[in-house]
């Protein structure tokens, strides 16, 4: 099955569950799948000699206490680095331990662009996987080097489209999400209402889902399905789970 099958509402393990495993990690991504839920929201960065991998910080500070650079480490000097069985893994990796899980990438640094793309071609799972990223150059990229995976909207794109939806300009909007299969947002941003039922319905005319990002508590949950949300990203895939089955 592909990323946006079943039909939704679907739950995504931001950085797996991470209850009794650190985030971000195989295990963490485990331990969602293992309660049932089959997409998973993780991070990228990039080692020192060009592979992606799965965290979200550019530090390793809340690894393993340090300020070492993913960037300035090869990969096996970040693997050397484990916490007792478990490593930050490479996206090869993850997508090829979890063949029946879905993947939610947000790539932090457009220098892991390619590698990340490179990992997902090596298990051949570009259906099975959103690329995204806050800036518009990072989404580009991965656009022009991965055109079967889907993808998200950049915070740029997600500016033009608030502009578009105010103005009621719906051939500008339609324009602005015309390359991005998903809209995934915190429900406010600076103050301003990202998932009222105007933008809402005006972003689902145009992509295939909306996903609200990180909601932990069960009602609130509840109340963004009822809204009409396809997803819900959050850090307790343990309490959304009984919501949607």
């Amino acid at each position: 099955m592909g990323y946006f099958e079943p039909a939704p509402p679907r739950i995504l393990a931001h950085r797996g569950l991470a209850l009794e495993v650190p985030e971000n990690t195989i295990a963490a991504f485990r331990a969602a799948f293992d309660l049932g839920i089959t997409h998973m929201e993780t991070d990228a960065q990039i080692t020192r000699d060009g592979v992606a991998v799965l965290w979200h910080d550019p530090t390793l500070e809340r690894w393993d206490g340090t300020r070492a650079r993913i960037s300035d480490l090869t990969l096996g000097e970040l693997q050397q680095r484990g916490r007792k069985e478990h490593q930050i893994s490479t996206v090869a990796e993850a997508l090829e331990a979890l063949p029946e899980a879905n993947f939610n990438i947000d790539v932090k640094d457009v220098n892991a662009a390619e590698a990340v793309c490179e990992g997902i071609e090596w298990v051949n799972a570009q259906n099975r996987v959103v690329l995204t990223s806050f800036t518009e150059r990072t989404c580009r990229v991965m656009r022009e080097l991965l055109p079967l995976a889907f993808h998200g909207t950049s915070s740029r794109r997600m500016v033009m489209a608030l502009i578009a939806i105010a103005q009621k300009n719906e051939r500008r909007l339609a324009r602005i999400l015309s390359e991005c299969d998903v809209v995934q947002v915190p429900p406010q941003m600076a103050r301003i209402q990202l998932l009222t039922p105007t933008r809402l319905a005006a972003y689902k005319r145009h992509v295939k889902e909306v996903h609200v990002w990180t909601i932990n508590d069960p009602a609130e949950m509840q109340q963004w399905l009822d809204a009409g949300v396809d997803g819900i990203v959050t850090d307790r895939a343990d309490r959304a789970i009984p919501l949607v089955t």
